[in-house]
């Protein structure tokens, strides 16, 4: 069983600002046995989409990074490439939405290093030997740093069902080339309810969309399964096979998550924020209202069992109303499964449990 740390939001002093909470949740997991004397040490996070606003306060990442200093290493704020075209694709630009977005050396204290280089073309091979995957691609400086704490913003997702630590290390680890092969399941087009709008065609980061004689055209060959003509389509005119693609797409997060902290083992740690709560990845240029109340902040040593801390106090909440939480507003219900009624947030965590990624059975300490 593993423990599971847990710092609630309440304070009526200085002492239990949040601040301070994220520096006892530092101390009371270990993480000073994680990060050894002149590792480098990378903070792994979502700097959030341009237009977004619900990523982690860079005050609460200076906290993270003033205790690795203080441990003797030396930290690095960082992040990968988006399969998607948007303010991320690519290190200028990842870097100058992290500045935009207060992740500036003056504020978070560590200079801002994109993980997979300059166009997300530096990653090597790690062996996982699982279901779906023999070798995934991870970024080259994420292997690299001599040990890694994991900040993750608990969310929704429109696919994983759970947005926090796992999705995390899969997606946020993963070249554009990693991330294609755990998307890999392809849109299917009701040309039907086509109105050939076009705008498919424009988020579509491979041009994998076209519109001929006023309809959408789609060709799987271009397609890398990233969903963004799913999302963009005002007539639902594009979905996936949700019934048959979902579970293999969450196995396949799980075996690259995997992968991100084989070659780290007793060096990484976790820190989940359940705080603004949304139903959409920060990977949105959007923020949409919180679906429960802010709940508090969590820290482990293993991601399985803080994801599954952190989605159990997630459903006991009561949800809010007129959110895009359309279900399982009740203490106890799939609040995720409320909003995206096809994502199995459960099965993700089950998986990586039965791939040796962490445990799901957790020990709740409060701190």
């Amino acid at each position: 069983m593993a423990d599971v740390y847990f710092a609630n939001l309440r304070a009526r002093s200085h002492h239990e600002s949040k601040v301070q909470k994220i520096r006892r949740l530092f101390d009371a997991a270990g993480f000073g046995e994680t990060i050894r004397p002149d590792d480098l040490t990378a903070v792994k996070l979502h700097v959030g989409e341009r237009g977004c606003d619900t990523y982690l306060h860079p005050v609460f990442v200076r906290q993270v990074v003033d205790k690795v200093k203080e441990q003797g290493a030396h930290p690095f704020i960082t992040d990968t490439a988006t399969l998607y075209a948007g303010s991320r694709a690519d290190a200028v630009r990842h870097t100058v939405t992290a500045i935009e977005h207060g992740f500036d050396y003056a504020v978070s204290g560590a200079p801002v290093v994109i993980a997979d280089g300059l166009s997300g073309g530096y990653w090597r091979e790690v062996a996982v030997d699982g279901k779906h995957f023999q070798r995934v691609k991870i970024a080259g400086n994420i292997l690299e740093a001599d040990s890694m704490l994991v900040l993750s913003h608990v969310k929704g997702h429109d696919t994983a069902g759970l947005g926090g630590a796992i999705k995390n290390l899969a997606m946020g680890c993963a070249p554009p080339a990693g991330k294609a092969e755990q998307h890999a399941a392809r849109p299917c087009l009701e040309s039907g309810n086509c109105t050939g709008c076009g705008m498919c065609t424009m988020v579509c980061p491979q041009a994998a969309m076209t519109v001929v004689d006023g309809r959408a055209k789609f060709n799987p060959e271009h397609c890398v399964g990233c969903g963004d003509c799913v999302r963009s389509c005002p007539e639902g005119a594009i979905d996936f096979d949700w019934t048959t693609e979902i579970r293999p797409f969450l196995e396949r997060l799980c075996e690259y998550a995997l992968g991100a902290v084989r070659s780290k083992p007793g060096q990484v740690g976790y820190i989940n924020f359940l705080l603004n709560i949304t139903p959409d990845c920060d990977c949105v240029p959007w923020s949409d209202a919180a679906i429960v109340p802010d709940i508090g902040i969590l820290a482990s040593t293993d991601p399985v069992a803080i994801d599954r801390a952190s989605l159990d106090l997630v459903n006991n909440e009561q949800g809010f109303a007129r959110t895009h939480l359309a279900t399982n507003l009740a203490p106890g219900e799939d609040k995720f499964k409320g909003v995206w009624d096809y994502t199995d947030g459960d099965y993700q965590i089950a998986y990586a449990a039965g791939i040796g990624l962490g445990e799901e059975a957790y020990r709740l300490i409060e701190v």
